[in-house]
């Protein structure tokens, strides 16, 4: 039984590239010496004619091949058991644990789970354990409640912790996000472009939407209580920036972004922005990149998600089968992008 939820082509990338953040998604059959092997096995790469991919070690043992002795195909199984353990021993602590004492419990040395985790999930347990608080933060901040009851609730030790770790990070103060963006200005315009009317929105911390035939109404939706200002003189640079940014796609990652999302949609988001102009990345490429290679779905969701479009190129985003896939702005302009860059 051959894998069925990956592309071959797709796989036998992944081999070449030793990708290690394909390892537990498939394994790699060797028939010429009857072994498998983890993605990133360091082994030397056999021939591709001689290459089967199967979806785990027991469907190759099935086959009559036997594990690697080098990469340890399915130790893949245990690191992801002892990752799913942490992650629940994160979220049920009450203080942050320190990762000698989630390391002791799984059964690794510090140095080793920290690389295990990371691998899986694309952050650190230190890191993972600060989005988890910031999430839970952020959907207590959409009640009605109080911010600092909901800061609390959320884990952190009181609220300087919270603006500390924060601030910087959702671009708004936790009360104006909590209030549909009251207390903040943002400025805005619509501009022509060779793509059609492009809405351009941006805090004092950066753009904040960007979108196609779109008009003020969509930023009254998302943030209703904000005090929108049409233009404005500090406004236009950073406007042509982006307009220069949609026309002649290129390196645009110094124009400055205030945007917000779940840990794994901010962790899609930074992977987006990882791929270059001219190229392009399948559903599946993209979730394995961020450490969950299972979570296709899951990334096409967070994909849509994105408020900036171009800026957080998810257009760079295909079918595995090669089409286009979808578009929040039409397959039309997706696929103009795309040709602006390709050339």
């Amino acid at each position: 039984m051959t894998a069925t939820m990956i592309d071959a082509d797709d796989a036998w990338t992944a081999v070449l590239a030793r990708d290690r953040a394909q390892d537990g998604r498939f394994v790699t059959g060797v028939l010429t010496t009857g072994i498998y092997c983890r993605p990133s096995c360091a082994a030397r790469h056999p021939a591709r004619s001689n290459v089967r991919f199967f979806a785990d070690g027991a469907a190759a043992r099935e086959a009559g091949l036997r594990p690697c002795k080098r990469c340890l195909p399915d130790d893949v199984s245990r690191d992801e058991r002892a990752v799913l353990a942490a992650i629940a021993a994160i979220k049920s602590a009450e203080q942050p644990l320190a990762l000698a004492v989630l390391a002791a419990e799984t059964g690794y040395s510090p140095t080793h789970f920290q690389r295990v985790f990371k691998r899986h999930t694309g952050l650190s347990p230190a890191a993972y354990a600060r989005a988890l608080m910031q999430e839970r933060a952020a959907e207590a901040l959409t009640d009605e409640g109080r911010v600092t009851d909901a800061i609390y609730a959320a884990g952190y030790s009181g609220p300087s912790r919270f603006y500390e770790r924060n601030q910087g990070r959702l671009g708004m103060t936790p009360s104006a996000w909590a209030n549909g963006g009251q207390g903040v200005t943002i400025h805005w315009a619509i501009v022509p472009t060779s793509l059609g009317a492009m809405l351009v929105a941006a805090t004092d911390k950066g753009v904040c939407r960007l979108s196609f035939n779109e008009g003020r109404e969509a930023l009254e939706h998302r943030f209703p209580k904000a005090e929108l200002v049409e233009g404005g003189a500090d406004f236009a640079a950073l406007l042509a920036q982006v307009v220069a940014a949609v026309e002649a796609p290129g390196d645009f990652a110094h124009i400055p972004l205030d945007v917000k999302g779940t840990a794994f949609q901010e962790a899609v988001w930074q992977e987006l922005r990882r791929i270059p102009a001219g190229e392009t990345r399948t559903y599946a490429q993209l979730a394995a990149a961020v450490g969950r290679p299972k979570a296709v779905r899951a990334a096409g969701s967070a994909n849509g998600a994105n408020n900036v479009a171009v800026l957080i190129p998810c257009h760079r985003v295909i079918a595995t089968g090669g089409g286009l896939g979808g578009y929040a702005y039409g397959l039309e302009i997706k696929r103009r992008l795309l040709e602006k860059e390709s050339k």
